[in-house]
């Protein structure tokens, strides 16, 4: 597939004008506009106009583009009937068709109908994707799963890897690896056991992406772009293979480089890591709490990440095991083994008692504590005693009013205090059952619920993010008004209603 040139390709000099003029007021706009004609020619007619007098350029970008439209998913006049009922018809809201080629849109078609997230996330996000599927699971649309299934393996198939989303100008980086997750699910809802072997190319192709430059790794401590060497093993970081300004926050981008004392590319690929890793942006990323400027992710080894992973490697050794090719499944093995050693080693930090992030170039424990720690507990890496020391400091520390906190630091970025995410209540979920902590399992989902309904029921809204500490609020922080629609809350919402009902 021949993915069209981003917009500042296509088009760079009214590009940069309307960019860093910050034409509109969210830069994601003008990025996802779709010109109506050939861009070389715009852009030639823009060089050619945009110093005679008079030249208006909101009129010039209005007449040679279309911009996207904003829905409200919001409908006060429903709210009477429920929230279950407005998930249910938002399925159809969130729904987007397989995409006829787009000629000059930054948009990658699709072959296969797929559920964005809403708002201004008008195509599908990776990671998003697979707690929206979990709600599909619940909801019946088993057909949609496998889908969405589908066009991360057509993506996987054409560009290499699965992009951060369906956009040209997110081909440098990827989201956290839950291709794997997605597989299991389809194979479970289906009622297909056998049906991963079936994904075991594009699974492969996906852990070759993340290995990338494995075998250039010397001894001791080492990085190269995604891949890190510890102990004789290999784990790995968020990257981004691009260090400019992203081009859906480029003005923004700019102006923090030039504030922060720093080499620009330095700001620049560490933004774009910290959007690979779905926390764009929070303090564990940060030198500094209260500094965006401080940005340090690909000094960081993530514990998630690295949980996310092994689920893979197992995956993949499965599915050679099942096809009847025990030396490859032995390697896998291996290799699993090796990581699952190293996060129950290495990242949990005895003096905290929980799972943290490492810091290169020493593989430290990382002093920012976070949500991510309950993810070894979710794939059954921890040891039963780690996992009672992680319960405790879990519902000691992260526990809040509306439901599990992602921090302890309030930042003012947004995945931080005060703010609770869905992907983070269905994980804390799954971990504390799984090592035999129901009860809190269940309080915890409970009071996320109600904090879910209590603003559904004054705003007629499914956000994003939801402020646990002072429940019925909206999340706060980030680049960006809290969105609402919201594919993965839509989706947390119903797996945990039916896990407190006890089904």
């Amino acid at each position: 597939m021949i993915v069209e040139p981003t917009p500042r390709e296509s088009y760079p000099d009214l590009f940069e004008r309307v960019q860093r003029g910050r034409l509109f007021s969210d830069s994601k706009t003008f990025v996802d506009a779709v010109p109506r004609t050939d861009p070389a020619a715009i852009h030639a007619e823009f060089r050619d106009a945009r110093d005679r007098p008079g030249f208006d350029l909101m009129e010039f970008v209005g007449r040679h583009f279309d911009l996207p439209q904003a829905k409200d998913t919001a409908d006060g006049s429903k709210q009477a009937a429920g929230i279950a009922e407005h998930i249910d018809e938002l399925w159809d809201v969130l729904t987007r068709e397989p995409d006829e080629r787009a000629q000059y849109s930054s948009l990658i078609p699709l072959p296969r109908p797929y559920v964005v997230p809403g708002g201004r996330f008008r195509e599908v996000y990776y990671w998003d994707s697979y707690f929206t599927m979990l709600g599909l699971a619940e909801a019946g649309h088993v057909d949609r799963i496998r889908d969405m299934v589908d066009n991360f393996a057509y993506l996987i198939d054409q560009v290499g890897f699965i992009p951060n989303g369906n956009r040209s100008y997110f081909c440098s980086r990827s989201q956290p690896p839950y291709f794997s997750l997605m597989v299991e699910l389809l194979g479970q809802v289906s009622g297909e056991p056998r049906l991963p072997v079936d994904y075991q190319p594009q699974l492969l192709r996906e852990y070759e992406f993340w290995m990338a430059g494995a075998e250039s790794l010397g001894n001791g401590i080492d990085a190269h772009r995604r891949v890190v060497a510890a102990d004789g093993a290999c784990l790995n970081r968020y990257w981004d293979d691009v260090a400019e300004p992203r081009q859906e926050s480029y003005a923004e981008d700019i102006e923090l480089s030039s504030s922060s004392g720093r080499p620009a590319e330095e700001v620049y690929r560490n933004l774009r890591a910290g959007c690979e890793s779905g926390w764009d942006f929070g303090s564990r990323w940060l030198a500094e709490d209260d500094s965006l400027d401080s940005i340090r992710t690909t000094r960081i080894v993530p514990v998630d990440l690295n949980s996310l992973l092994l689920n893979l490697e197992r995956l993949i050794a499965r599915n050679f095991k099942a096809a009847g090719e025990g030396e490859r499944a032995a390697q896998f093995e291996d290799k699993a083994r090796s990581r699952e050693h190293l996060l129950r080693t290495l990242f949990f930090d005895e003096r905290v008692g929980l799972f943290t992030d490492l810091v290169l170039p020493d593989l430290t424990p990382s002093p920012k504590l976070s949500i991510a720690s309950a993810c070894p507990m979710a794939f059954g890496i921890a040891t039963e005693a780690q996992g009672r020391r992680v319960a405790e400091r879990l519902e000691a520390d992260f526990l809040a009013d509306g439901g599990w906190v992602t921090s302890l630091c309030d930042s003012g970025q947004q995945w931080d205090a005060p703010n609770g995410w869905a992907p983070s209540q269905w994980t804390v979920y799954e971990a504390l059952v799984r090592y035999g902590h129901a009860g809190l399992a269940r309080e915890g989902a409970r009071r996320w619920i109600d904090t879910v309904v209590r603003v559904y029921e004054d705003s007629g809204r499914l956000l994003e993010k939801y402020d646990v500490i002072s429940p019925g609020l909206a999340g706060k922080g980030g680049e960006y008004d809290v969105q609402d629609g919201f594919g993965w809350t839509n989706g947390i919402f119903l797996r945990l209603q039916r896990e407190l009902r006890g089904a």
